[in-house]
């Protein structure tokens, strides 16, 4: 049979192992999994047909991911070893590393970090291999029960019957994942383990305390050395030190997730609030306030209640159950409602520096940058299809021009699709991501495409900006809905005098403007041009 890898031919046997294959026609040390027929798998992995493979190196995000989430392994293996009563839980990849979750009979601090990471480079010298094993659900707890892993059993039992369960074997050190995964430790040399942290299991403060560890894994030493210099350059800008450093705020366990803002931080705050609501009045937005509280129907109706109810606080009050808000588009929904609406009315744009509470995990909190209580620059834009593309375009080179203006102009733009659970028709998907694609294009706008990531109730792009630290900020969004507005009965009337559903424009710039505050803290090391945002104000020319 027939394997084109990186578009060259080989000839190859059905049963082949991929790796053999690779290493028989390739030279390069750093590959460490392929792309089969666009799906990522394990070199281990056996050619069972005429397949398109390409190759992912260490080089490759993929690649990297992949190192580091092996590297996770090799701690569970090291920790293990060490400490053989350890349970562990989860060891995902995150931006830059890793952590695992672990609970350890003797909790573990931060001078146990080089034992254990020492044990890791042991292991790791060894070049030992890593097998991959595909096995039943039942075996696999069975598996976890005998090695008295009750979090593993835990979340096997939560596993789809239908799923594959894939065990990989680090010597006798065993843990479960979907992969892909290395082949052998050879390809880890440059790792560090950084911190130790508390969190919850599941993420629920009401569960057992675990501990966590963070490491971070690269494919050079230098590329390692260099990571760890920009911590240490990270932490001497660290907002929540530079904020009571400058008299800026705080925080108290009393409100946790909550800031305390002193007068010069609020001073910054609404000087940028400032800025936008200048961006808002030139661009014909109507700048309201809808309720802080609404009735869980409400949420219901429009779809919230069930997609984000854990993220919702909710009260009580005269036997009727209101939600505190986590977002405001369904109140703009609601003033939309008031009055009928022509055609010629449209486009409609409501904008709310709307006061939100969200009921993220205890152990996910941190300063600014995730909070409980935030301004969000909500925006929302009620239009027809045929001024979808002219909204669409305007907003993004406003986007664009906005964080150009404080100092951003690394930018990454990506355009998510469809996830697996939505509200709206397959129909209405592909009028909302057809529209989407032809504004980016439309402005010669290069774009990475994120299949299965927008919200549930629409497409979206997402702005993200590169700070000085190399740091990746997700922050402003386009969101186009074609499921809200019928969900919460918003309608105008069009040219044939019929009544129709508007498309509705969700829109945020900077996201948090407490985040956004954090962010520019650490940005200019506790220095930022906060008059030169004031002078802006009065002098940039809107699109």
């Amino acid at each position: 049979m027939i394997v084109e890898i990186n578009n060259k031919a080989y000839q190859a046997k059905e049963g082949d192992i991929l790796e053999d294959v690779i290493k028989q026609n390739f030279k390069q040390k750093n590959i460490v999994a392929a792309k089969v027929n666009d799906r990522l798998t394990d070199l281990s992995d056996c050619i069972r047909d005429n397949s398109k493979v390409e190759l992912i190196t260490t080089n490759d995000d993929d690649g990297l991911n992949i190192l580091r989430h092996s590297c996770a392994h090799i701690f569970g293996h090291a920790i293990k070893q060490l400490h053989p009563e350890t349970q562990m839980v989860i060891g995902p990849v995150i931006d830059n590393g890793f952590y695992y979750d672990i609970l350890s009979k003797n909790p573990l601090t931060e001078k146990d970090l080089p034992l254990i990471e020492n044990r890791m480079r042991k292991l790791v010298k060894k070049n030992y291999a890593i097998r991959r094993e595909v096995i039943s659900k039942e075996d696999a707890i069975a598996i976890f029960e005998d090695r008295k892993e009750p979090y593993k059993v835990e979340l096997l039992k939560e596993i789809p019957e239908d799923e594959v369960i894939a065990l990989y074997h680090h010597e006798e050190y065993i843990d479960m994942c979907r992969g892909p995964h290395l082949t052998n430790t050879k390809h880890v040399s440059a790792f560090k383990l950084i911190k130790i942290s508390g969190s919850y299991w599941k993420g629920d403060s009401s569960n057992q305390v675990l501990t966590r560890v963070y490491g971070t894994a690269w494919e050079t030493q230098e590329s390692l050395d260099s990571y760890l210099k920009s911590l240490e350059e990270a932490e001497k800008s660290d907002h929540r030190i530079l904020g009571k450093k400058l008299d800026l705020f705080h925080f108290q366990e009393e409100s946790p997730g909550m800031v305390f803002w002193h007068d010069k931080g609020w001073t910054i705050f609404n000087l940028i609030k400032d800025y936008i609501t200048g961006y808002l009045k030139k661009n014909s937005y109507k700048i309201i306030n809808t309720p802080q509280m609404l009735d869980k129907s409400l949420w219901k109706k429009s779809g919230h209640l069930d997609k984000f109810g854990d993220l919702i606080f909710d009260v009580g009050s005269e036997k009727k159950e209101y939600a505190i808000k986590p977002m405001s588009c369904p109140g703009h929904v609601q003033v939309f409602n008031q009055g009928l609406k022509s055609y010629k009315d449209l486009p409609v744009k409501y904008a709310e520096f709307g006061f939100v509470h969200r009921n993220e995990p205890s152990g996910t909190l941190h300063g600014l940058l995730r909070i409980r209580a935030f301004t969000q620059d909500d925006a929302h834009i009620f239009c027809t299809p045929d001024q979808i593309k002219e909204e669409i375009s305007i907003l993004i080179n406003t986007i664009k021009d906005i964080y150009n203006k404080f100092g951003f102009d690394d930018l990454k733009i990506e355009l998510s699709t469809r996830p697996d659970k939505r509200v709206g028709s397959d129909e209405i998907w592909d009028k909302a991501e057809s529209s989407l694609i032809e504004a980016l294009e439309a402005n010669n706008i290069e774009y990475l495409e994120n299949p299965g990531d927008g919200a549930f109730y629409g497409p979206k792009i997402d702005f993200s900006l590169k700070d000085s630290l190399s740091r990746v900020w997700q922050l402003g969004t386009i969101q186009l809905d074609f499921s809200m507005p019928g969900r919460l009965d918003a309608s105008y009337v069009d040219k044939e005098g019929n009544k129709d559903v508007p498309v509705m424009i969700h829109r945020a710039i900077l996201g948090s403007l407490e985040r956004f505050v954090g962010i520019l803290i650490e940005h200019y090391s506790g220095n930022p041009p906060f008059l030169a945002i004031s002078c802006a104000s009065n002098d940039i020319k809107y699109n």
